[in-house]
């Protein structure tokens, strides 16, 4: 039996074990008010230079927000300890995919600080998760490797399933969802994917901080035949990545790009956000004062329409 039908099947067994309602609902405590931020990408096409020097696509907001969570945009020009204080305000991290050096840009040196200090809360007990898309995925490779450990896996504008590994089973990422959803997600394009470079799976198991880091849930195939990273999660930190774009299913419409917009490709970027935010319910990290809150949030920038020279329906400039 392959890895992705052994998966499901076990799924599948779990599910059917779990034939009693639970006599009391779980009180643990949660933050019903969450802020996540988003690291501003460093512009680096020419058409979009002229509205600013960073920016973040819509559909990234759009999907943390329809998680049930409010979005702080975090610049790359401050000091250190103004983004110890952010950490200390957010509850959660959303690394975006775009285009950037993963060792020497600002994008880098400021995702890097957030880790480490993810990190420490972590180890003492202050839950906090980060997610990272696509590029946001390949820089927590290099955090935690040490080493930019890319090679070429071009997938560029293409919609595929994921070929899950028997890890899957046990992951926090996919726990709620259903056994129909999880056949889906093996046989049905629903991971919409625009790279030319990733972690190939050998140099994933070849390397030992990877591999002590991340359970592997899900691999593909890229067009030069590389068999590439899709899905990982920490084993012991609520760390999170992705090859995919799970929120272009949601919120990216151009008919020449590949995005999935089927019924079960909204599920999955549904869940997916929601699954995230929920994470972020478990910090209580939390601004000092309501005006500090309302200033530092995004509903104060006002999205540029952007369908007519990008590919993106909506940015935020900043």
């Amino acid at each position: 039996m392959s890895n992705a039908g052994s998966s499901v099947c076990l799924l599948l067994a779990c599910c059917l074990c779990c034939n009693a309602l639970p006599t009391a609902l779980d009180q643990e405590a949660v933050n019903d008010r969450p802020v996540i931020g988003i690291l501003t990408q460093i512009v680096s096409d020419e058409v979009m230079k002229p509205f600013g020097r960073t920016f973040i696509p819509s559909s990234y907001v759009k999907f943390i927000e329809s998680g049930g969570s409010r979005v702080m945009p975090i610049r790359l020009t401050l000091k250190t300890t103004e983004y110890e204080n952010i950490f200390r305000n957010i509850n959660g991290l959303l690394l975006i995919g775009g285009a950037v050096d993963l060792e020497t840009s600002d994008f880098a040196r400021v995702a890097k600080i957030f880790y480490r200090l993810a990190l420490t809360a972590n180890d003492e007990g202050d839950f906090f998760p980060i997610w990272g898309t696509c590029m946001g995925m390949q820089l927590l490779t290099v955090l935690v490797a040490g080493e930019n450990l890319l090679e070429k896996t071009p997938a560029e504008n293409v919609a595929l399933p994921l070929d899950l590994t028997s890890e899957v089973g046990s992951s926090r990422m996919f726990e709620g969802f259903s056994i129909n959803l999880m056949k889906a997600l093996t046989r049905e394009p629903l991971t919409a994917n625009f790279h030319n470079y990733g972690v190939s799976v050998q140099t994933f198991e070849d390397n030992e901080r990877l591999r002590s880091f991340f359970s592997l849930l899900s691999t593909n195939v890229a067009g030069n035949g590389v068999h590439f990273v899709s899905t990982i999660e920490g084993k012991t930190y609520p760390f999170y990545g992705v090859q995919w774009h799970p929120e272009v299913n949601r919120f990216q419409w151009q008919r020449k790009h590949n995005y999935p917009h089927s019924a079960h490709a909204v599920q999955l970027s549904s869940l997916l956000a929601e699954f995230f935010v929920n994470e972020g319910r478990r910090s209580f990290h939390r601004f000092d004062n309501p005006e500090e809150e309302a200033s530092s949030l995004i509903y104060n920038d006002t999205p540029v329409f952007a369908g007519n020279f990008s590919g993106y329906e909506q940015l935020y400039f900043f």
